[in-house]
Formats: C-alpha cells, structure tokens, sequence
C-alpha cells in the first residue's frame, strides 16, 4: 500500500490523536513538546512539557493525558534519530494533563503505592473513563528500572499497579468489546492479551509467564511499539528494527505486515471518512504518513470521531 507525508522535520513523533477537526494532535520526544499537525501539514506548538512525552489520549473532559517518560538522551546517525539512554537531569516518569486550548499543564501521577514512575510510555481510555498505561521503566549503562503496566483514575485520584515487573512494556490497547487488554513487550517483541471482568479488573489469576496469555510472538528482530485495534479486533502493531506494521488477529496470526523505509514506526491511530485512513509516525525519520486502511479502525472513546 501506498502512503503520502503528511508533515516532516518532527523531532521523533509518537502518540499521534485524530482530532474532530481533521488536524493530528502528537508529542514530539525529543523536543519535549505536545504539537498538532495541521490538515495542510503545518505545525503547532500545543504545549512545552520537557521530559519525554511519549504516549498520549484524549479524556472523558476533553484534555489531553499525556505519558511522560522523563527524557532520552539522543543519538543522530546519517540523518535518523534514535533514542539511547537516560539524561543526567532526569527526575522520573509522570502523567501529565494539557489543556488543548490554553497548553495549560497538570501533573496528575509521580508515583503508585510509593514507588516512583520510571518512564510512562503508551495510554488507552476505557468507556467507564479511566486510563490504563504503560511504564516501559528506564537504562543506564550499568542499571536497569523495570517496568509495568497501571489502571487509573482520569482525575488523579487513583493509580494502581496491576502488572510488576515486565520488560519494556510499550503499546497498549482494549479489544472493541473492553473484554480484552493487550499490551507489547519492545525488546523482546512480544503481546500479550489479558481477559477483563470490568474496567481495571483482571479477569482471574495473573500467572507470570503464562502461554495461554501469549498473543503473538513472531521472533527475529521486530520489537513491539505502540499500538491500535482495527474494527475487526486486529492489532495494528508498529514494529521496530525491521521498520513496519504488524497486523495481529485476535487469535495471534500474522495478518500481514507493511514495512515501511524506518527503522522506528512507532505508532498509528485512525480517523478520516470512515475511520478509514490510517496515521503512522515515522520517528526516526520525523515523519507523519497517512495511508488507506483496509478496514476501518476502532472508534476510541471520547475522541470525537
């Protein structure tokens, strides 16, 4: 399939948001900065947040929730950007609220039950209007943070740890029915699905490890990025090294896969007539592309769309 650019020049784009308007709400890592991407392919500045804003979504009052890792440090190698390790100003993972009208910025979450958040890195609003999130945890040379997966509460009131310790864990997604949660592992390319009773609630024993939980593992060297569900229910996995999109059924099979000229496709979301139109970012080249979908992708709640 084809696709065209829709805008260049961002400093590793992630977390992109269809938005009513036509236009695409995004973080930009390395600049340390919400923006929005025009229909014409212009950019604006929505916020400065500093650190590394990474995942983000819109919640049930309108603002955007932001995934804050706490920053990268960056190499640049022959024109693509990539992000190495942990900046010596680094000082924790947060989630962050903006307004999308003022940029105004509220720091809704620091820490669950008194440990600290390493590196938010990927969001997804449920129908009730709570959130769960990814910690993907934080590198150093010699030192690694581990990281997990958190259900909370939009208002900042509630966060709590419901998986520790994973490994990397990035992308994260409810099937269309909310009767499922999948989230990727990144470095050892890996999703996993889990059945839920209700919002936050886990349905049965979490058994770590356990194969009937294992969605899709393809091996070799993709990793697992970001994530969205497709109105079929399939994964739309962005998969890195190898540079393309995975699309996963719900039954774990390889339903195809798009490659793409980067290294680190890091995300898609949906919108356009029909939800129809998919919107990828290519981060180490600083891309956002739009391509047609094939089907439909899963109307998000409190999008708008």
């Amino acid at each position: 399939m084809t696709y065209e650019v829709v805008t260049d020049g961002l400093r590793f784009p992630e977390g992109p948001i269809c938005m009513p308007d036509g236009s695409i709400v995004l973080v930009e890592i390395a600049a340390g900065r919400l923006s929005r991407v025009r229909q014409d392919g212009g950019v604006d500045v929505v916020a400065e947040l500093g650190g590394g804003p990474n995942g983000a979504a819109i919640g049930p009052d309108g603002a955007c929730y932001v995934c804050n890792n706490g920053g990268f440090t960056w190499v640049e190698n022959d024109g693509l950007l990539f992000p190495e390790g942990t900046p010596d100003d680094y000082a924790g993972g947060r989630i962050e609220k903006v307004d999308l009208a003022s940029g105004d910025v509220e720091t809704l979450y620091t820490e669950c039950d008194g440990n600290r958040l390493n590196g938010p890195n990927d969001i997804v609003f449920d129908a009730s209007g709570g959130f769960w999130f990814t910690d993907a945890g934080k590198l150093w040379p010699r030192k690694v943070a581990r990281g997990g997966v958190y259900y909370a509460a939009a208002d900042g009131s509630d966060i709590k740890e419901m998986f520790y310790p994973r490994d990397f864990p990035n992308g994260v997604a409810l099937s269309p029915a909310e009767d499922r949660l999948y989230f990727a592992e990144t470095m050892n390319g890996r999703i996993w699905q889990y059945p839920l009773s209700g919002p936050g609630q886990i349905d049965g024993d979490i058994i770590p490890g356990n194969p009937e939980n294992l969605l899709h593992a393809p091996g070799g060297i993709r990793g697992f990025d970001s994530m969205a569900v497709d109105s079929d229910g399939n994964v739309c996995q962005a998969t890195l090294f190898e540079g393309g999109m995975s699309v996963v059924s719900p039954q774990g099979e390889l339903a195809g896969f798009i490659p793409f000229p980067d290294p680190l496709v890091t995300n898609i979301c949906f919108g356009g007539e029909d939800m129809s139109t998919a919107f990828i970012t290519l981060s180490a080249t600083g891309q956002l592309v739009r391509m047609p979908w094939p089907r439909p992708g899963h109307r998000l709640n409190f999008s708008g769309l």
